[in-house]
């Protein structure tokens, strides 16, 4: 049987899908990247052959993707993470038209066609705003977890408008609103609302149409979707494991140029 698997090595998380030549998933892996993206994969590829009871000979070919896919140096090829979103969304809801991936260090809008091929896509990656890295400094701003963030913004009625979405001033702002006695949930509605409006630009500029599906390790905090999906007007869909969309569509791609 082959055996195939796609690492995906992302500013936040690494992960590691490992399939079957039947495209049945066989393990996954999500880690925290840290400081050193090469610890980083090789912790997360041992670790997901752990859990699927294999060994690094028994994998037929690896694929990588993510800003740290050159790192992957027992890889036998590398590709772009837009690409590998698009095939794993694809593979998991074929009714998927347009793509939202929220990652670590950057968000995407992807549009694709029916037989899941990327036709456009927008990117911000000029700055964190809008990311995994701005809510993570906003949680520390508002001595949160991170977790708490999705269903604090639920609780709130009126959202506190965030007018800086650059990572340094909108931390500055989100303290000041603190000192301002603004109540911790609004705030947090108030961040989601700003990523939401920034994400809809995003679409906007790729165009498209059918379902639109998230991926990416944002598309848990159910904050942030629900602020997208009201001002969308429609359902998104979101895998049941959002962080692993690239890897498993690396792993895809992977078991393609393994099976020619």
């Amino acid at each position: 049987m082959l055996i195939t698997a796609g690492i995906d090595i992302g500013s936040l998380s690494t992960d590691t899908v490992i399939i079957g030549e039947n495209k049945q998933m066989l393990s996954y892996s999500i880690i925290s990247t840290g400081a050193n993206s090469k610890k980083a994969c090789d912790a997360s590829f041992a670790q997901a052959l752990d859990r699927a009871g294999l060994k690094k000979e028994d994998i037929d070919y690896v694929l990588s993707t993510g800003y740290g896919r050159k790192r992957v140096e027992f890889a036998d090829d590398e590709i772009t993470e837009i690409t590998c979103h698009a095939r794993g969304l694809h593979f998991q809801h074929p009714q998927t038209g347009r793509i939202i991936d929220i990652g670590g260090q950057d968000s995407k809008a992807i549009a694709i066609n029916e037989k899941g091929k990327v036709m456009n896509f927008a990117m911000n990656d000029k700055c964190a705003a809008g990311t995994g890295r701005f809510l993570e400094v906003m949680a520390r701003a508002l001595e949160i977890e991170l977790e708490e963030m999705g269903a604090l913004s639920l609780k709130s009625n009126e959202a506190v408008p965030i007018s800086n979405m650059c990572t340094v001033f909108a931390e500055s702002e989100v303290i000041s609103l603190i000192a301002e006695g603004k109540q911790v949930f609004d705030i947090v509605n108030g961040i989601s609302l700003s990523i939401s409006g920034r994400v809809l630009g995003l679409l906007d500029r790729v165009g498209g149409e059918g379902e639109i599906a998230m991926s990416g390790g944002v598309a848990k905090n159910i904050g942030v979707v629900s602020a997208i999906e009201d001002k969308l007007g429609v359902k998104l869909h979101i895998p049941k494991e959002p962080q692993i969309i690239g890897a498993l569509g690396a792993a895809l791609i992977a078991l393609e140029r393994a099976n020619p």
